[in-house]
């Protein structure tokens, strides 16, 4: 039997065949056909500028040894810098010129998670893989073509960042180190993704499973190494794949044999992935969706009372993740700058910065932004609500009756804004709690969480205002709302880089948010983001009010 069809089980053929990859080949033209433009960008993005800007703007601003080793110590002493990238492990210039680049890892890791969970739940969801599978198409080989696309991509990435470091003035074996490593974070975690996709039936899901791995990931890195400082490396950094590709320490020691472990790791997951596509129908999930009730209780008389049933789930997940991280945050943050080592030069350092307490609230104003930035994320997939219930043609069964267009597509953007305000509200009321009790000033720690949440608002509504002016104007291309939130993180990201002109890191909406505590508030540029919310916001529902469904 060649073809596999939606109601043959694949838990009853055998285990495994030669035509179980049949038309691998095809379908991976086919994926690398429609990601002609996306793919070349983000392996672009993710490699070329390593050398060309980020050693030479370290190497352009610290002339000689002793402003290297002042910096390094500002880093080491800095609970936020080490959260966001990690510590600097000598003070050579390579060793510097990369730190910044260490967050490289999570942006590949985000490329390669969108990718395959496009081309393998996605067209499942949508009913394409069907189409495909009624033919003459292995089992295996939409998984199999989609892994190779993303693990060529990594393995390109890998190749340009060498050249590009290799360019500058540092050692070659450092510069091979970094580009494996950023090889094998992105095949990590798009081992991780082929495994999400497997366990549910929809895309978003499947999204917020990988996401969830990589948020948990990325804070046992960022609380190991605040905890560690200068020290040895905290156990947390070594739980956390992320951390694995810093501890390869490219330029200071470029410890090669920890490579083994992403490598490892990414075949065993991607094991799993077979198997457990051996072991489920097409278009099914692992997640059994439980059944509902015989009849329809009175919250579903209208379009939220469904738009509360259908957002629910996602909704408490996020809040719950992201309440744990406000958690984890408010219970290291209190006496950080104490545990960053004792010698005079960082003791020197903190005096500088304005002394623990500045410390500390530069570490919550940087966390912040990125719960900020997981909130965008939740509110992203639930505006991306509509999307799914249009080209699934729910959409059309409930617009037949007496809901107009803009009721209904409300109902799921209020999720999406007041989902992410709750989400927001829960992480800083949890993280200034335990912070107020730990400082032993409950109200004054609590006011400081609570502003710093709230304050990232408006920038976290720019996102799903813009997935709906892509849903109302340009239905096909709805979800390039999550390239506009990778872009929106690759510019904070790139705008840290010294130099970086203004212009640039004006475009993330994250720039705006005033960085409280530790600084002054200011109204404005909220007020100009919110105007620029709610503009986006009324041209995407007027753009669907009047088009055709698709």
């Amino acid at each position: 039997m060649t073809a596999i069809t939606a109601t043959a089980p694949r838990a009853l053929e055998s285990p495994l065949r030669s035509t179980d990859f049949t038309g691998t080949g095809q379908l991976l033209r086919l994926y690398l056909r429609r990601d002609r433009v996306v793919l070349p960008l983000w392996v672009v993005i993710l490699s070329l500028p390593l050398g060309s800007v980020y050693i030479k703007s370290i190497a352009k601003v610290y002339h000689t040894p002793a402003d290297l080793a002042n910096f390094v110590s500002s880093v080491l002493a800095s609970p936020a810098q080490l959260a966001m990238y990690g510590p600097i492990y000598n003070n050579s210039l390579g060793a510097a010129g990369i730190w910044k680049a260490g967050m490289f890892h999570v942006l590949v890791a985000v490329a390669t998670i969108l990718t395959v969970i496009r081309h393998t739940r996605a067209e499942e969801e949508t009913g394409r893989e069907e189409l495909v599978a009624s033919t003459r198409v292995g089992r295996f080989a939409g998984l199999t073509a989609t892994l190779l696309l993303v693990y060529g991509a990594c393995l390109l990435i890998g190749l340009l960042a060498f050249v590009s470091l290799a360019k500058s003035d540092v050692p070659a074996a450092g510069s091979l180190a970094f580009g494996l490593a950023l090889a094998g974070s992105g095949a990590v975690y798009a081992s991780v993704a082929a495994v999400a996709a497997q366990l549910s039936t929809g895309a978003r899901v499947a999204r917020g499973i990988a996401f969830a791995v990589l948020a948990v990931t990325y804070t046992l890195r960022a609380i190991g190494d605040v905890r560690a400082g200068a020290g040895p490396t905290s156990v947390l950094t070594w739980l956390s794949p992320l951390g694995w590709a810093l501890q390869v320490r490219p330029y200071a020691g470029d410890h090669f044999a920890i490579l083994l472990l992403q490598l490892a790791l990414a075949v065993v997951l991607t094991g799993v992935a077979y198997y457990l596509l051996a072991h489920r129908d097409l278009g099914a999930g692992l997640i059994a969706e439980r059944p509902g009730a015989a009849t329809a209780g009175p919250l579903l008389g209208g379009p939220f009372g469904l738009a509360w049933r259908l957002q629910r789930g996602t909704l408490l997940a996020w809040t719950v993740g992201l309440g744990l991280y406000g958690l984890l945050l408010g219970s290291v943050v209190h006496g950080i700058g104490n545990e960053l080592g004792s010698s005079q030069g960082i003791r020197d350092v903190i005096t500088r910065m304005g002394g623990n307490a500045a410390l500390e609230q530069a570490l919550i104003s940087f966390a912040f932004v990125f719960i900020g930035i997981g909130a965008a994320a939740y509110a992203v997939s639930a505006a991306l609500r509509l999307h799914a219930e249009e080209s699934s043609d729910r959409a059309e069964i409930v617009l037949t009756g007496a809901v107009s267009r803009i009721r209904w597509a409300a109902s799921h953007l209020s999720f999406a804004l007041l989902g992410s305000a709750l989400a927001m509200a829960v992480t800083g009321l949890l993280a200034g709690l335990l912070y107020g009790r730990a400082a032993g000033d409950v109200p004054g720690k609590l006011s400081e969480t609570m502003g710093a949440a709230m304050v990232q608002l408006p920038a976290v509504w720019f996102f799903p205002a813009a997935t709906l002016l892509l849903f109302g104007l340009l239905p096909r291309w709805t979800t390039v709302a999550w390239g506009v939130l990778s872009a929106a993180i690759a510019v904070y990201l790139l705008g840290s880089i010294s130099g970086c002109p203004q212009w640039f890191r004006d475009l993330d909406p994250f720039e705006h948010a005033p960085h409280i505590p530790g600084s002054a508030f200011t109204a404005t540029p909220l007020i100009v983001l919110l105007i620029i919310d709610a503009i986006l916001i009324a041209a995407g529902l007027i753009g669907f009010r009047g088009r055709d469904l698709r």
